[in-house]
Formats: C-alpha cells, sequence, structure tokens
C-alpha cells in the first residue's frame, strides 16, 4: 500500500515521523550491534584458544604431556599436538575425531598463528590458535580451539536483529500515535467549536484546556479573538442600526417639507429652507462616515510633521467665538500625521466644549516627556463615569434631542478617537472640579525632543494667549 506523501492528518504525520526516526536509528543500531557482538565473540574465543594452547605448549616443554590432552573449563575443547612432518602426536578426546583442525602452522619468524577452518560447504567452521612449542625449525605445534558458536554461523542472527529494530520503530509509532491523539484531543475539540461558531451564536467560546501549555494558550487567544469580533460585530449590528436611523431622521424631514410645499405652494420658502437645513445634515453624516472608513487607510508615507501649536492656534482663531476662549500653548511641540485630519479632531473637541460650556473654554497644549498634550476643558455639566468610553462610540448622545437640535452628527468623538489611536495616541475624558476635560496623547515626531523652544519662551515654558478674554485655568 502506498502511503500519501502529504498526510492530512498531523497525528498520522507525528506518527510517521517517530516511526521513521525511530527506524532510521535502530536499524544502523542493530547492524552495528550484530557486528559488535560477533566481534567481541570471536575475539573471546582467539583469547581463551590461545591461553589453552600456550597452556599445552609448557606442558610439552616441561615433560608433562599426558593423551589424551586435558581440557580447561573455558570452552576449548578441541586440542592437538602435531609434529614437525604433520603427524598427530596427542588430541584431546573431543579431537580424536578429527583429522586435522588445520594444516596451517606459524611462519618461520613467528610463534602464533589463528586462523578460521571450515568444510568445504561453508559450515561447521572452527576458530584455531596455532602455537609454535619451541624456536627451532623442528618445533612441534599446539592447536587449541573449537566450534564457532551459533551466532558467529547463524543467518538468521542480523535479520533478526532488524526485525527487532522495525519491531521497537513500529512501538513508537503507535506510542507517538497515541500520545498525539492525547494532547491533539483538546484541538479537535476547539475545532468543531470553532466550526459551531457562526452569526446565530457570535457569542460561543472554545473549552480552555488546564494549564498554561502551547494548546492553552491558543484556547485563550482564541477565545480573546473570538471576544473582540463578538464586540467588533455588535457594534457593527448597532452602528448599521444608529446609521440607518440617523439617515432616516433627515430623509423624513426633506420628503415632509417637499410635501408640504406641494400641498401648500405658499409656504414653499419655508419648506425649502428646512429641506436645505436636513439636507445639509445628511451631507455632515455621509461626510463624517466616509472619513470614519478613510482613516485606517491612510498611508504612512502620507504623513508631515505638524506643529501642534499652529495647529490649534489656527483652529481657534477660525471660529466665531460663541464663548470666550483661553488658550495655553507650548510652541514647537511637533508630531508626525495627517496635518488635516488632525485638524478635524480639533475641531470636533472644540465643537464639543463649545456645545457643552456654560461661560469659558479651555484649551492647553505641553510636552510630557516623549508626548504632545492637548487638553479642552468646559465648564458644563460632568459625564457619569459610566459614559466615559460610551461617549466615543458612534452616534451615542447623553442627550440625544438636544444634541440634534444643536446640529452634531453624534460622529466627532468617535472620528477624534479614530484619528488619535491611527496615529498611535490616545483620548480619555476627565470630570474635573469645574467642568470636563477633554485629554489627548500623540507621540512627538522623531527628532523634536522636549527642549525649550530656541526663540526663548517665558519662564513657565507655556505662552497664555487668551482669546476674546483671560480666565483663570
Amino acid at each position: 500500500m502506498l502511503v500519501p506523501k502529504h498526510p492530512r492528518s498531523l497525528r498520522a504525520r507525528l506518527t510517521l515521523i517517530a516511526a521513521g526516526l525511530a527506524a532510521c536509528l535502530l536499524i544502523p543500531i542493530a547492524v552495528v550491534l550484530n557486528v559488535l557482538v560477533r566481534h567481541a565473540v570471536a575475539e573471546g574465543i582467539w583469547n581463551e584458544s590461545l591461553d589453552t594452547a600456550s597452556r599445552v605448549a609448557a606442558s610439552i616443554r616441561d615433560g608433562t604431556l599426558t593423551d589424551p590432552v586435558p581440557t580447561g573449563a573455558n570452552g576449548i575443547d578441541l586440542v592437538e599436538v602435531v609434529g614437525s612432518d604433520g603427524r598427530v602426536i596427542a588430541g584431546s578426546a573431543a579431537a580424536r575425531g578429527v583429522h586435522r583442525l588445520s594444516p596451517l602452522h606459524p611462519a618461520a619468524d613467528g610463534d602464533v598463528t589463528q586462523t578460521t577452518s571450515c568444510a568445504p560447504h561453508g559450515r561447521d567452521c572452527i576458530y584455531v590458535t596455532v602455537v609454535r612449542v619451541l624456536p627451532d625449525s623442528g618445533s612441534d605445534f599446539v592447536y587449541a580451539g573449537r566450534a564457532a558458536p551459533a551466532i558467529l554461523v547463524s543467518p538468521l542472527a542480523l535479520p533478526s536483529l532488524l526485525l527487532l529494530a522495525l519491531l521497537l520503530a513500529a512501538l513508537s509509532g503507535w506510542a507517538a500515535w497515541k500520545s498525539a491523539g492525547r494532547v491533539l484531543r483538546p484541538v479537535e475539540a476547539i475545532r468543531s467549536e470553532l466550526a459551531g461558531i457562526g452569526e446565530k451564536n457570535p457569542g460561543s467560546r472554545v473549552p480552555e484546556p488546564p494549564g498554561d501549555d502551547e494548546i492553552a494558550v491558543l484556547a485563550r487567544t482564541a477565545n480573546d479573538t473570538l471576544a473582540r469580533l463578538d464586540t467588533s460585530i455588535r457594534r457593527q449590528r448597532q452602528f448599521a442600526a444608529d446609521a440607518s436611523h440617523e439617515l432616516l431622521t433627515p430623509i423624513a424631514g426633506i420628503r415632509a417639507q417637499l410635501e408640504s410645499a406641494r400641498l401648500h405652494p405658499e409656504d414653499t420658502p419655508e419648506a425649502v429652507l428646512a429641506a436645505l437645513r436636513d439636507t445639509e445634515r445628511l451631507e455632515a453624516i455621509v461626510s463624517d462616515l466616509l472619513l470614519l472608513a478613510r482613516i485606517p487607510t491612510v498611508p504612512e508615507t502620507a504623513r508631515e510633521e505638524v506643529d501642534l501649536s499652529h495647529l490649534v492656534v489656527a483652529e481657534v482663531d477660525r471660529r466665531p467665538g460663541r464663548l470666550p476662549t483661553q488658550l495655553h500653548e507650548t510652541p514647537g511641540v511637533v508630531i508626525r500625521g495627517m496635518r488635516r485630519h488632525l485638524a478635524r479632531v480639533v475641531a470636533n473637541l472644540l465643537d464639543n466644549a463649545e456645545r457643552h460650556a456654560l461661560t469659558v473654554v479651555s484649551v492647553r497644549i505641553e510636552r510630557a516627556e516623549d508626548e504632545a498634550v492637548l487638553c479642552v476643558r468646559n465648564d458644563g455639566g460632568c459625564i457619569p463615569e459610566a459614559d466615559h468610553e460610551r461617549i466615543f462610540e458612534r452616534f451615542y448622545r447623553t442627550d440625544a434631542a438636544r444634541s440634534r437640535s444643536r446640529g452634531g452628527t453624534g460622529l466627532g468623538l468617535a472620528i477624534a478617537r479614530e484619528v488619535v489611536e491611527a496615529h498611535g495616541g490616545s483620548i480619555r475624558v476627565e470630570n474635573v472640579e469645574d467642568g470636563v476635560r477633554f485629554v489627548l496623547r500623540l507621540p512627538l515626531a522623531p527628532g523634536h525632543p522636549d527642549e525649550p523652544d530656541p526663540d526663548g519662551p517665558d519662564p513657565g515654558g507655556q505662552n497664555a494667549r487668551p482669546r476674546m478674554e483671560d480666565t483663570q485655568s
């Protein structure tokens, strides 16, 4: 059966990898082990046969040789004493049935020879050591040896070891299969739960296994992602509902004014003016929605260095000044961003402050370490703590009727937060003793450290510039 080149199952891959690695490791070990064992057994036989032959040669020199030649308990049972003429002088009891253990004998310049003597058919091999008794040319020779053990002559030794290696590799694969199944069981649970999440149950979560391993971290990360997606879906649905309502309101007003003009021609001028007001409101809402959609797509290359102080001063001077505005600026507060978007943020914050202020609006620009800080304060009523985050949502109003009557689209603060966060900053609202303060923080542009203005600012590091009238901040 052909094994697929790339199994789809991670469990199968891990099993194949484990079995393959085990086989690649165990098969060479089996071959090397077979060679080492055979070599060790042969060396043991050579050493024992040499000891036996040396002992018999010593007994010949001492004149204590007996026939049959006694053998020791080391397994060397084949011993022959052969004269220089090739005649067998004495032998062990086991060697009686053997014509000659080996026809070889040590060379003229040697005392010991070791050899393997086998029958013509290649079986029944004998490991033999030959020792010269005396150094002269007419010396006798002692042959000592034994039949080769099964481990050295059996053709099944290496195949048995290879089969054992394959069985161990298969066992490793089985263990990897079981272990991978146990480890991946939570992954399958996460997968099946994710597969069941859809529009009807976006709030579902995947099961989180105990512990802090990778799978547990994956499950927690997946749940965090699902929570963010759920929140985003809910906000999008709420936004769609609010946007449709906000768009339908001026459209309905325009329709009503046009129908009134058709039914009462004498009221046409007033109806046209009312329709134009509703059209302007509809245009403002659509423009703000398009701006919100474009903010995340602005490329980094479109940004430039912007002096926040100059930007705020220009925006304050441009406004008609319904209420007194107190401005405290620190020159040279340079940030990097989209000038048009940042100007819209300042305008929205000032619009919001003027809409809710009672007597005065206060604006302050300063540095704080590596950040530019813009504070816009009004002396209107405080915002409930529960609404500190909600006021930055799209179309959220603390007083819907009043805001619509004053011309707000309900998107100003949402646009401000989107722009600020797109520039790597933050914006928050705080209740202060004499009103409400919006605090905007943006990172300073690179190359503009927190240093005094080279033109020489006032000793306090700030320039107070009142507009219309100066009131204490």
